[in-house]
């Protein structure tokens, strides 16, 4: 019977500050996520008091926040606008990249890398807000839904992504599919895209990720239509511009509504992040094996 390895206390050493790390950045991570949450549902009273983190409900568990937050009728249509820029952008971003990486990816497009060093030119150098205004402006695009939708869906990031993974595919399959009479659109629907389809989710999770949390551009582009802001436009106006709208939800539910300031904020947060935190699970096994597909190569 052969002894155990006796590990090296220079590896042992390095086991437990690696474990050490991660815990603390675990905690790092997960802290403010729980912090918002129970001071969410605490006493209103006691957290407009407490100072720190919260760890556990304060007093009670209070949930009137979220009753007054769902009864915010501009939250509900933010939520809405949300989704339809997802879904928009992710078919415009998921056809437009693929095709990009599909044609940059073929020896037989001629002055590809030329045209590839041009487009990743604008990754480094572009021309500001203003001038994107401006055009913007011009296309007639301001206070119009498909603004928070066609700009920015083609990435050069995306595209050097996607064309790396298909350059990955071996040859000979669409070598074998091209002598069985198929197209460029069926040897990329059917032979290409299902192999490239880890790194095709990676990207339509940065593009989620992406409009989730774009609020600038509705700051930007829909000055007078706030009917069409997204869900983070609606959260600025909780968090910072406390509109009338909140208030008087609050007033027709409680008496004393101003003590629930503090937890309408939190409970905004909250409800604003727990859908995208709910998709990260089911993408989470893609982004390491779409990324390296997707990797630059040496």
């Amino acid at each position: 019977m052969s002894k155990k390895k006796k590990e090296k206390p220079s590896r042992i050493l390095f086991l437990a500050a690696d474990v050490v790390i991660l815990i603390l950045i675990t905690y790092v991570c997960l802290v403010p996520i729980w912090h918002m949450v129970m001071a969410s549902i605490s006493d209103p009273t006691a957290l407009n008091v407490h100072t720190g983190m919260v760890y556990y409900p304060l007093k009670k568990v209070d949930v009137q926040a979220y009753r007054i937050i769902f009864r915010y009728k501009q939250l509900w249509s933010a939520y809405l606008n949300t989704i339809f820029y997802i879904i928009g952008s992710c078919l415009l971003t998921g056809v437009l990249t693929t095709i990009a990486g599909y044609v940059f990816s073929r020896k037989r497009f001629y002055y590809r890398n030329a045209f590839m060093m041009f487009i990743s030119f604008t990754m480094l150098f572009n021309g500001g807000m203003i001038p994107n205004y401006l055009v913007m402006r011009g296309l007639h695009l301001t206070d119009n839904p498909l603004v928070m939708i066609i700009p920015g869906s083609l990435s050069v990031f995306n595209i050097i992504i996607m064309r790396t993974s298909m350059q990955n595919v071996p040859q000979e399959l669409e070598e074998a599919a091209r002598m069985d009479g198929a197209s460029d659109l069926k040897i990329l629907w059917d032979v290409i895209l299902p192999l490239c389809k880890a790194t095709f989710a990676v990207i339509m999770l940065f593009t989620v990720v992406a409009k989730w949390n774009d609020y600038f551009s509705a700051l930007l582009y829909l000055p007078t239509r706030q009917d069409l802001y997204p869900l983070q436009m609606a959260l600025r106006q909780i968090l910072i511009t406390s509109t009338s709208d909140i208030s008087s939800s609050a007033s027709s539910l409680i008496d004393n509504s101003s003590i629930y300031k503090k937890s309408i904020e939190y409970a905004s947060i909250v409800v604003s992040t727990l859908p995208i935190l709910c998709v990260y699970p089911f993408v989470q096994k893609y982004f390491v094996t779409g990324i390296t597909m997707g990797a630059v190569k040496s």
